[in-house]
C-alpha cells in the first residue's frame, strides 16, 4: 500500500479562532497521510536539513483556547474519509505485525467513529503508528532507524504543568547521558469538541532572541517572535539578555490560558564549542544543546491528529555549525571566525566563508565528541 500517494485534502473538521488549523492546513503543511505521518515545520532529526523556512509570527496571546471548536466543515465527507483512513491503518497494522485478520478491529473502530466522531488507538497501534509516521517522513534522513523509536504514551496527561514536566522527562530520557535515543511523547489527540493540547515552542530547548531598539539582535534571530510571546506572558528573560538564554516551554490547552514552564537545568545538556587547534575559538563563547526535541509538528495516525507530540532524533554536525551558528540570519559567526583566521573577506572568490565554515563545523564535531 502506498502510504504517500493518493492523499486527500479533507475539509477541516475543527478550527480554533485566531490559530492555524492543525491538520493539513497549518503553516503551509501538507495534508496528512492515510495511515501514519509526521508533518514538521522543521526536520524531524533537527531543523536544518533543508533550508529553514521563516518563522511565522506567533498569534496574539488569547485569554484561552475555546472549550469547544466549531464544527464547520465536519460532515459526511470528513467522516467517510476518517473511516476509510482508519481502515487502511488498521489493515496495515495487522498485516505488518502478523496480528491476524483485521475484520473485528475494523468493526470496533467503525462503531466507535460512528458513535463519537473519532476512535482511540490501542497502545500497540499508537507505537506502530508513531514509528510508521517516522518511516513515512521522506525529508528525514534519520528515518532509517524508525524501528528503534521509543514511544511514550501520555494521552491521559492533560494538565499543562504535567505536559511540560513530561516534555522535560522526554528530554532527560532522550539525552541518556550522551547516548542519544530517538523518542516521541504523544499527548491527547484532537477530537470533535475536544481539542488536544498545543506546545507553542519549536523545540523543547531553544535559545531566546532579543531585539533592541536599534534592531540589533542578541541571541537567536529565529526566536524573536516566540521570545516576545514568552516575555508578554511574564517570563523575565536574561538579566541582562544573553546570547544563549533557554526559553521557557509554553503549553496551551482548551479553556485555559498559556502556561509558561522554565526548563529545568538538569534536563538540558549543553556543549561549549572549542577548536582542536585554535585556542581563541573557546573565547567566542559559543555553545549548543545536545538533543533537538521538536515540538512544532503534528502526528497523524489513521486519520487521528496528535497536535502535541514532541519528537527527537539526532543532530547532524552541520545542522549546528552550518545552520544554527553559521547562517547569516541566525548567529552569523562566519565573519567573526574569518577575521580571527586572518582571511580576506573583501572578495568572495577567496572562499573565506567556506574556510570559516569548515573550521566552525570542525569545532562542533570536536566539541561534541569531547563532551561524549
Amino acid at each position: 500500500m502506498g502510504l504517500n500517494t493518493g492523499r486527500l485534502s479533507p475539509e477541516p473538521r475543527w478550527s480554533i479562532p485566531g490559530r492555524p488549523h492543525p491538520v493539513g492546513g497549518g503553516r503551509g503543511q501538507e495534508p496528512y497521510a492515510e495511515a501514519g505521518d509526521l508533518r514538521f515545520h522543521a526536520s524531524p532529526v533537527a531543523e536544518a536539513q533543508a533550508p529553514p523556512a521563516p518563522l511565522e509570527p506567533v498569534p496574539p496571546v488569547p485569554a484561552a483556547l475555546p472549550d469547544r471548536w466549531t464544527a464547520a466543515g465536519y460532515g459526511s465527507f470528513a467522516l467517510d474519509h476518517l473511516l476509510w483512513t482508519a481502515e487502511r491503518f488498521v489493515t496495515l497494522f495487522h498485516s505488518e505485525n502478523q496480528a491476524g485478520a483485521p475484520d473485528r478491529r475494523i468493526w470496533q473502530v467503525r462503531r466507535e467513529i460512528e458513535a463519537t466522531g473519532t476512535y482511540r488507538h490501542t497502545p500497540e497501534e499508537l507505537t506502530f503508528g508513531a514509528r510508521l509516521a517516522w518511516r513515512n517522513s521522506s525529508r528525514c534522513i534519520g528515518r532509517l532507524y524508525w524501528h528503534s523509536l521509543q514511544v511514550r504514551d501520555r494521552r491521559e496527561v492533560t494538565r499543562p504543568s504535567e505536559i511540560a514536566a513530561e516534555s522535560f522527562e522526554h528530554l532527560r530520557q532522550a539525552t541518556n547521558g550522551g547516548k542519544i535515543r530517538p523518542a516521541i511523547t504523544v499527548f491527547a489527540p484532537d477530537a470533535p469538541g475536544r481539542p488536544g493540547p498545543r506546545i507553542l515552542n519549536s523545540q523543547v530547548v531553544r535559545y531566546a532572541g532579543y531585539e533592541a531598539a536599534d534592531e540589533t539582535v542578541t541571541g537567536d534571530p529565529s526566536a524573536l517572535d516566540v521570545t516576545r510571546l514568552a516575555l508578554d506572558l511574564g517570563w523575565p528573560g536574561g538579566r541582562p539578555p544573553g546570547r544563549f538564554d533557554i526559553l521557557p516551554l509554553m503549553v496551551q490547552v482548551a479553556g485555559a490560558p498559556i502556561t509558561v514552564a522554565e526548563v529545568p537545568g538538569d534536563a538540558v545538556t549543553e556543549v561549549a564549542i572549542s577548536h582542536p587547534r585554535h585556542e581563541w575559538f573557546a573565547g567566542l563563547g559559543l555553545r549548543w544543546y545536545a538533543v533537538p526535541v521538536i515540538c512544532d509538528m503534528y502526528m497523524a495516525i489513521g486519520g487521528v491528529c496528535y497536535p502535541a507530540a514532541p519528537f527527537n532524533g539526532w543532530y547532524m554536525g552541520t545542522e549546528i555549525g552550518s545552520r544554527n551558528l553559521g547562517d547569516s540570519d541566525r548567529y552569523n559567526m562566519l565573519p567573526v571566525i574569518a577575521q580571527k583566521l586572518g582571511l580576506d573577506t573583501k572578495n568572495m572568490r577567496t572562499l573565506w566563508k567556506d574556510m570559516a565554515l569548515t573550521e566552525l563545523n570542525l569545532a562542533v564535531l570536536h566539541s561534541y565528541s569531547a563532551a561524549g
